[in-house]
């Protein structure tokens, strides 16, 4: 190894181990949803193909749940595929769909998830899914229904307007119905009726690649999360920036308008 090198990567181990020992002792966030981007331009970078980007990004997000095991973090809600992500090519859309019904099989049948007590949810619209993914879906989630230790929720198809929309239309027919009266509209009601319903909202959010926007993801729960933007693309995303990212919301003053 180049002398040079393994002087960086000591001094690298040093800071995270040092960064890890600080954010340890902080706040840490309950709920952390991630907006994993950057896979195809990882690729693209490599002369690799876009599939091979979000393999890679796989495997990273396997990782990342390591380190919010080992933090205490109870949730996480990574943003998987959009609605508007249907829009690419069909090739590179069949490549995920299939990615997508291979991990979340493997998943489901892995070992440290039944260990750790990981509870697997997809969210979005599942209705306009091909079969083979829906069925790899209910079988992530049949499996691991009765694990409550961690909870991992995926969204596929899924787009934060739409989410909110689809509350609405249930909320609206239970008024139509005669089973909530509209003065009994509350915030509470909307959220029961959101993907995410039974969960606490996201305390962070987190997006790699350097774009700044959310993107449609967790539109009504992100009203009051912390944001941070990470330069790096989500395939080469470190254990020392993901480090950074929670002591920076520790840092902040979350007055939720006090």
């Amino acid at each position: 190894m180049d002398i040079s090198k393994e002087l960086v990567d000591t001094a690298y181990k040093a800071y995270e181990k040092r960064l890890l020992s600080i954010v340890k002792k902080g706040e840490i966030p309950k709920h952390i949803g991630i907006i994993m981007d950057g896979n195809r331009r990882f690729a693209k970078e490599l002369w690799m193909e876009p599939t091979k980007g979000h393999e890679k990004g796989k495997d990273k997000l396997e990782e990342v749940l390591e380190w919010c095991r080992e933090l205490g973090v109870k949730i996480i809600t990574v943003y998987a595929f959009s609605t508007e992500n249907f829009k690419r090519s069909r090739e590179e859309v069949e490549k995920l769909i299939k990615l997508f019904v291979e991990s979340l099989r493997e998943a489901a049948d892995d070992e440290r998830v039944k260990k750790n007590g990981v509870r697997i949810k997809v969210i979005g619209q599942t209705d306009i899914l091909p079969d083979e993914l829906k069925e790899a879906i209910r079988y992530a989630e049949e499996k691991t229904k009765h694990n409550n230790n961690f909870y991992l929720n995926v969204a596929i198809a899924y787009g934060g307007r739409e989410e909110i929309v689809r509350a609405i239309k249930e909320i609206a027919r239970k008024v139509k119905d005669g089973k909530l009266e509209v003065e009994d509209i509350t915030e509470d009601v909307v959220r029961e009726h959101l993907y995410t319903g039974n969960l606490p909202d996201p305390d962070l959010i987190l997006r790699t690649s350097g774009e700044e926007r959310i993107s449609n993801f967790l539109l009504w729960q992100s009203a009051y999360s912390e944001f941070y933007f990470s330069d790096i693309y989500w395939p080469t995303f470190r254990k020392i920036d993901f480090l950074r990212a929670i002591r920076a919301y520790q840092l902040r003053q979350r007055r939720f308008g006090r």
